[in-house]
């Protein structure tokens, strides 16, 4: 069956942006908290406002944390600006600004463009930050190049035995949903003391985090995971067509596969068929949902990766 009759597919939806287009109201925004922060790392840069990228800053802010932002889009930056966040023009702005950086982009690129770039992130090899993190899924060359690159910088100030920095690449999972919760689960590569240090962080944002190994590691887990769940939400997908197409009803196929064998997350969380689940895109008219070319370059680099390119 040709993976295009897959309506169901449709639920991952496009982008607006280039970094991605910001998706609530500023009202979301909150300057409160009851939870103390990590006192390592009291200010906190975030670089990339996107869908994800919006909703785990603002579970930032709801922690305590003293937060600098920078996206490439105007109107989310200006949602962050009028709530009283610091706001600035360039990734090196923020660096300036912070004691740990982290960034959520689309794809190698632009975690390329912002790391090592003009006005990038690690440019005069004199930072401020002591630790970045990265939570873009890309590829894991790409995060063990940054990373590389940032071993190479010097701290113009050393603190907490902090000799040099550190950098940590951390993808998520869990999507929008749990970004606005702040259930995410991390999966992280890099330095074992970094990790631990940034643990308060990750956990202000998400549920699970899990330590996967050296640099890089984190980027093939995500890789990994997400290889996995494009699968299953293909065959999910392709299986009730063809149910619907010879008289089941998708709401019963969908409650046979989660008491058997084909019982996956694309089937028990997030349904790709409209009215079988309440609070997931497919319900929603497919909005807020996974980009399909996002999903596209996943598969592309766990392709490229398997080849060692």
């Amino acid at each position: 069956m040709a993976i295009s009759r897959v309506r169901a597919l449709v639920f991952l939806s496009k982008l607006k942006s280039s970094f991605i287009s910001p998706p609530v109201q500023s009202s979301a925004v909150r300057r409160f908290s009851t939870v103390p922060v990590s006192s390592q790392f009291e200010t906190v840069g975030f670089i990339g406002l996107g869908n994800m990228g919006f909703r785990m800053a603002n579970n930032l802010l709801k922690a305590g944390y003293k937060l600098t932002v920078h996206d490439v889009n105007v109107n989310v930056m200006k949602m962050f600006s009028d709530m009283e966040v610091p706001t600035k023009e360039t990734p090196l702005e923020v660096a300036e600004a912070s004691d740990v950086v982290i960034t959520m982009l689309p794809s190698s690129s632009h975690v390329l463009d912002v790391y090592t770039g003009p006005n990038g992130l690690l440019q005069g090899n004199f930072l401020r930050p002591r630790l970045l993190i990265d939570s873009s899924t890309i590829d894991p060359q790409t995060s063990r190049k940054v990373a590389a690159a940032a071993s190479n910088c010097v701290l113009k100030e050393t603190k907490d035995s902090w000799e040099k920095p550190l950098m940590l690449d951390a993808p998520v999972s869990g999507g929008v949903g749990a970004a606005e919760a702040g259930t995410l689960t991390f999966m992280v590569g890099g330095s074992a003391d970094a990790y631990l240090a940034a643990k308060p962080l990750f956990l202000s944002m998400g549920k699970n985090t899990i330590f996967c190994g050296e640099s890089g590691t984190g980027s093939v887990t995500k890789l990994c995971n997400n290889l996995a769940m494009a699968v299953s939400m293909l065959g999910v997908s392709e299986a009730l067509v063809l149910g619907q197409s010879l008289g089941i009803a998708a709401c019963t196929l969908t409650k046979i596969f989660n008491s058997s064998s084909a019982r996956c997350w694309s089937s028990d969380s997030y349904n790709p068929v409209p009215g079988v689940m309440e609070g997931v895109p497919s319900s929603r008219n497919y909005t807020g949902g996974f980009a399909t070319k996002l999903m596209a370059k996943d598969l592309n680099l766990a392709v490229a990766s398997g080849k060692g390119g």
